[in-house]
């Protein structure tokens, strides 16, 4: 059974609410009049709203369209690009191959020349380390020949008078190479009857220069054979006591004022010897040195000869000086009379120059009468009258 309100509303629809054009109008009627005008309006909007989407949809697929053209012109871009970028990658590969090929055949080659020229380098190094070890060879041959020789010099050594004469003939050797003949004198005898080894003349008129080469060397082998430190001791107080009694022997017999020099050397044959001395045995030496006897090895000797060759030499050139300065004057003089010739031969030279110029001008002159003469104007038939007829072919003057 339907409700008091659903009764009101049917009662309301079905009375007459209004009239148009004099036609009653129920409820019901204006309602679904306000249906199909909102109806009406709303399929209006409705389709109005499809329409805007319709053109919104064409729109976007036209832009779509445009985007998908854009993009298959990109894509047909991009295939091209690729394929030229293939194009190009393939000819950079053939070219990168074909470098690389030449670069290996280069390289190739290189190697080959480098291994041949190490194997002839090698070849040439082996050759020259033969040659070396055939001079090694020699060498050890030569050293042991050597060997036998410092032998045979140990046994000369070991006599006293081979011994001394070992040192002077080496002293003589040195003194006879670098001095001249007259400059030096062996076994002179001198006032007081004793004979030094050898006798330098000084330059300048001064006394000669004694030299001794006789040396204690038992003392010193004893010295370097001595096993033990008193073995030792007792060689060296042994090589200084001879030493001492050596230099005092050679500071009286051969240091005579007026008639030797005032100091005399002591020639010591080894310079391991000389060098011994210096380093062990400094007192020694500070009591030759006192005693006015220079040690001397034969370099020092070789050096003090050359100080005696540079005075020698200088002494000469004092000895020439004077002729030298005669020539020189004689030189001068000559000097003089070239200068008066030369001053001589000036002045005719310049006489010559003058009388060039002379000459040049009485040439000018005959050239400018030459000229003149061209310059008259002769009648045509004193130039006729003048002129021979020609007779046959000319003669040619022969120069």
């Amino acid at each position: 059974m339907p409700s008091a309100p659903t009764n009101a509303l049917l009662d309301w629809l079905a009375a007459p609410a209004t009239s148009l054009a004099g036609v009653p109008l129920q409820g019901a009627a204006l309602v679904l009049g306000a249906l199909a005008a909102a109806f009406l309006v709303l399929w209006r909007m409705a389709a109005g709203a499809a329409r805007r989407s319709i053109a919104e949809a064409e729109l976007r697929a036209e832009i779509a369209a445009d985007q998908l053209s854009s993009i298959t012109r990109a894509q047909a871009e991009m295939s091209g690009r690729m394929q030229t970028m293939a194009e190009v990658l393939g000819s950079r590969q053939a070219d990168l191959t074909r470098a690389i090929a030449e670069r290996m055949d280069g390289l190739t080659t290189r190697v080959g020349q480098s291994i041949m020229t190490s194997a002839g380098e090698t070849r040439h190094s082996l050759a020259a380390l033969a040659e070396r070890l055939a001079v090694i060879d020699r060498a050890q041959g030569e050293i042991r020949g050597l060997a036998g020789e410092v032998v045979r010099l140990q046994d000369i050594l070991s006599n006293k008078q081979t011994r001394g004469a070992f040192g002077e003939g080496r002293m003589q050797a040195i003194v006879a190479d670098a001095l001249p003949q007259g400059a030096y004198a062996f076994q002179h005898t001198l006032s007081n009857g004793r004979r030094p080894d050898c006798l330098i003349h000084m330059p300048n008129g001064s006394p000669p220069l004694a030299i001794d080469a006789k040396f204690p060397l038992e003392a010193y082998t004893a010295l370097k054979a001595a096993e033990d430190d008193g073995a030792r001791a007792f060689a060296a107080q042994r090589l200084r006591r001879d030493m001492d009694a050596h230099i005092s022997a050679i500071a009286q017999r051969y240091l005579i004022a007026g008639e030797t020099q005032d100091t005399a050397f002591l020639f010591i044959p080894a310079e391991s010897i000389f060098a011994e001395l210096h380093e062990h045995f400094d007192d020694v030496v500070q009591k030759a040195h006192r005693q006015r006897v220079v040690i001397v090895s034969p370099s020092l000797l070789v050096l003090s000869i050359q100080v005696v060759q540079a005075l020698l030499r200088d002494q000469r050139m004092r000895a020439e000086a004077g002729r030298i300065q005669e020539e020189v004057r004689h030189l001068g003089k000559d000097l003089e009379r070239l200068d008066a010739r030369v001053s001589a031969l000036r002045n005719h030279f310049g006489q010559a120059g003058r009388d060039i110029d002379q000459i040049l001008v009485s040439t000018a002159k005959i050239m400018r009468r030459g000229e003149r003469i061209e310059t008259i104007d002769l009648p045509n038939e004193e130039i006729a009258a003048q002129e021979p007829e020609p007779q046959g072919r000319p003669r040619v003057a022969t120069p």
